[in-house]
């Protein structure tokens, strides 16, 4: 049986995520059917893999579609699972893939913003976005997460998010509520009550109306697409002068927040839900011995600067439209992110 047909067949008999099963139908027809995809399974041998893993990366910046060591790897990762499939049912008699740590992903490392620059990007946003940053950075939720959330999974009293579906839009546009990516994905995650002024203001103008109404939609009404809002986020990093800036970044940012105030490495992981193969590389170094100091363990560090901020403000007493919270009757100005870039 030809390598490619086979392939085809292991994707259809396995249950998996609309936005899963359209990853590996074009990481095969990308990365694998071009050599493999002909060739008998019996007929594939470790070194033709060796020879092809070896070219990929090489060529992948000189392509059409350029693509990078990433791809290359889950390409990988993809052929040695359908081989094994193989394997299991008889239909060869070993695992050609025998490349030590071909599967890895080595990501470069992501940046933290520094806080001064977080407040510059809040910002820059539509006034509809600010609590879309917020939540990605204090609450370490995916975009797909946020484009999932209802009004009854926000609970500013608690201040905490729950995390029950995420938002998958696909190549030809389609858009899929599903479950997150895996059963760590389905989390309650706690945020500070000092960014809560602005969520109630963004409930107030911008979300759906209803309990099940979703708070993140666009200036029509219609669901938040990440295609839609790439133009917003990239016109927004490039006027702060971060041009490789990721909507992720946010997320890793706010998990060194959490680590610097003294979150375990087992609630860091709670709080980020599902990882990938690599994902523990990239959570960021915290003693694991200590606690958590506030909620989300970002509540401390933005009180002390945001006091810190006022002292310094010729006697500001907190109270003024500036203050986190202010109740002049307009809407927070840059709430407690203006506050907490104020702290040198």
């Amino acid at each position: 049986m030809k390598f490619g047909d086979y392939a085809d067949t292991w994707i259809n008999d396995h249950v998996l995520k609309p936005r899963t099963e359209e990853l590996y139908r074009g990481l095969l027809k990308n990365h694998l059917k071009p050599t493999f995809g002909g060739i008998d399974l019996g007929d594939i041998k470790e070194g033709d893999i060796r020879r092809r893993r070896k070219e990929r990366p090489t060529a992948g910046p000189l392509q059409k579609r350029p693509f990078g060591p990433v791809a290359v790897a889950k390409a990988y990762r993809l052929l040695h699972a359908i081989l094994t499939t193989a394997v299991e049912g008889g239909r060869i008699r070993r695992n050609p893939c025998h490349i030590k740590g071909a599967g890895q992903e080595h990501s470069d490392e992501r940046p933290v913003i520094p806080v001064a620059t977080l407040v510059e990007l809040l910002d820059q946003v539509p006034q509809r976005y600010r609590a879309l940053l917020l939540l990605a950075t204090f609450a370490n939720l995916r975009f797909g997460e946020l484009a999932a959330l209802r009004r009854v999974q926000v609970d500013l009293d608690a201040c905490e998010v729950r995390v029950t579906e995420s938002l998958s839009e696909m190549d030809d546009g389609r858009l899929m509520d599903g479950d997150p990516k895996s059963a760590a994905g389905t989390r309650t995650v706690s945020f500070p009550a000092e960014i809560v002024p602005e969520l109630a203001d963004h409930l107030d103008r911008f979300a759906a109306p209803g309990p099940n109404g979703l708070v993140f939609i666009g200036p029509k009404g219609g669901r938040l697409r990440r295609s839609n809002f790439r133009e917003t986020w990239e016109r927004a990093r490039d006027a702060i002068g971060m041009p490789e800036l990721h909507f992720h970044d946010l997320r890793h940012t706010g998990n060194t927040m959490t680590a610097a105030q003294g979150a375990s490495l087992k609630e860091l992981m709670e709080r980020m839900g599902p990882l990938k193969p690599t994902g523990r590389a990239d959570l960021p170094a915290c003693d694991p011995r200590a606690g958590p100091e506030d909620r989300g363990g970002h509540g401390q560090g933005v009180r002390r600067c945001k006091e810190e901020a006022q002292g310094n403000q010729h006697g500001h007493d907190g109270h003024g439209p500036e203050a986190i919270g202010h109740a002049t009757g307009t809407r927070p100005q840059a709430g407690i992110l203006r506050e907490f870039g104020k702290c040198p």
